[in-house]
């Protein structure tokens, strides 16, 4: 079938590096998957029978696109209680995952000959819908040091220009697990303020932190009529990445501009998935404890590993749960990523993939069972090492 009148912009989007890998792999078969960024861990019976209930219960309509009531306001005391900045159910708009609520945000404030200013390296979505909708991309990429991942304001500020129309922030940043400090993310939020631009905070990993209960958010230093919008997900808090669900937290008076994309785009999140996500905020925190506590452990296992390496370039990341590492000789993360699968067995994801600053990384996810994760560090460490 001829796509002759398929858009440009989305005839020369590429593939992911990270699709194309994990088809590679697949292909060889008897591959230890560690390249997309998930847990294995099936999402917890309590969450489960909470959705089956309401199934059950009738909730197989039609929802309002601004989401259910009642999760809006639970997220809402959520927030409050995270942040100490009082949070309304007002600015709460509910999505269909975390990718919907970052699509809704870039589309309400990007307009096409635009540009967006993005701090990489990061998950490649915020930028292939940048490009999607017209605007340029313009990508700062942290700093490597030799005590971890850093961002340099100033290089941020020079790329910011009257064109500008956002700056797209991830912290706890996938995939490196860099988290803006209390200082970094102050200055953020005052530079958007001061150059009269919107700050997209994408806080996915926000909880999956292992120095505080939480990671700083735009929300702690935003004031009322600051341009922000807060990125959030329920997919890796409480292992529900298949569940689709997010949501979207706006400045006071915003929210029903948001949901007039929401109902646009998808008309709204699932309701029975809705009633689920009520109950993992509120019976979820020992969970989500017991889940970082875990990763804590694994974390420590693979710097263990990697520490052992010769020629080994990894900081341990401070929040998240992905090793981000690059190799002594190696410059292509890509062709590193396929002789990892060629020679153990390793599926890992390629640094090409979360734009600037990554094409020599790779990026390994340790949010597998220790059993599964052990036996891969072994062989990783094997290949390295030879």
């Amino acid at each position: 079938m001829s796509v002759i009148s398929i858009r440009a912009a989305v005839l020369d989007l590429p593939r992911f590096p990270i699709v194309a890998i994990a088809e590679y792999g697949r292909a060889v078969g008897g591959v230890t998957p560690l390249w997309f960024g998930e847990s294995d861990r099936n999402t917890p019976d309590f969450i489960t029978e909470a959705s089956i209930a309401a199934l059950r219960g009738g909730h197989t309509f039609y929802q309002s696109s601004r989401g259910d009531p009642e999760l809006r306001a639970t997220i809402a005391h959520y927030m409050t209680g995270l942040y100490g900045a009082t949070i309304t159910e007002d600015r709460i708009n509910i999505t269909p995952s975390g990718i919907s609520a970052i699509a809704v945000a870039l589309q309400a404030v990007v307009e096409p000959g635009s540009n967006v200013v993005m701090v990489t390296p990061v998950w490649p979505n915020a930028g292939r819908y940048v490009t999607l909708l017209g605007a340029a991309l313009r990508e700062v990429a942290l700093d490597r040091r030799n005590t971890g991942w850093s961002l340099d304001l100033d290089k941020l500020n020079d790329a910011i220009d009257g064109k500008t129309a956002a700056l797209f922030l991830n912290s706890p940043n996938n995939p490196t697990g860099w988290m803006a400090d209390d200082a970094a993310m102050e200055a953020v939020v005052a530079l958007c303020r001061r150059r009269g631009i919107w700050l997209i905070s994408d806080e996915v990993y926000t909880r999956l932190v292992y120095d505080r209960p939480v990671a700083p958010s735009a929300l702690h230093f935003a004031e009322p009529d600051d341009r922000v919008l807060i990125i959030n997900s329920f997919s890796k808090n409480w292992s529900m990445t298949g569940w689709r669900l997010g949501w979207l937290t706006s400045p006071p008076g915003c929210s029903g501009e948001m949901e007039k994309l929401c109902e646009t785009q998808t008309g709204g999140a699932a309701s029975f998935i809705q009633r689920a996500g009520i109950t993992a905020i509120r019976e979820g925190e020992a969970y989500l404890s017991g889940l970082i506590e875990d990763f804590r452990v694994s974390r420590d296992l693979v710097s263990q590993h990697l520490a052992a390496c010769p020629g080994v370039n990894y900081a341990a990341p401070d929040a998240g749960f992905y090793a981000f590492f690059s190799v002594e000789g190696e410059s292509d993360g890509l062709a590193l990523a396929r002789r990892l699968i060629d020679e153990s067995r390793l599926g890992l994801a390629p640094g090409v993939a979360f734009g600037a600053g990554a094409e020599a990384y790779v990026r390994l996810c340790f949010a597998s069972s220790r059993t599964v994760l052990s036996g891969a560090l072994e062989r990783l460490s094997a290949v390295l090492a030879g």
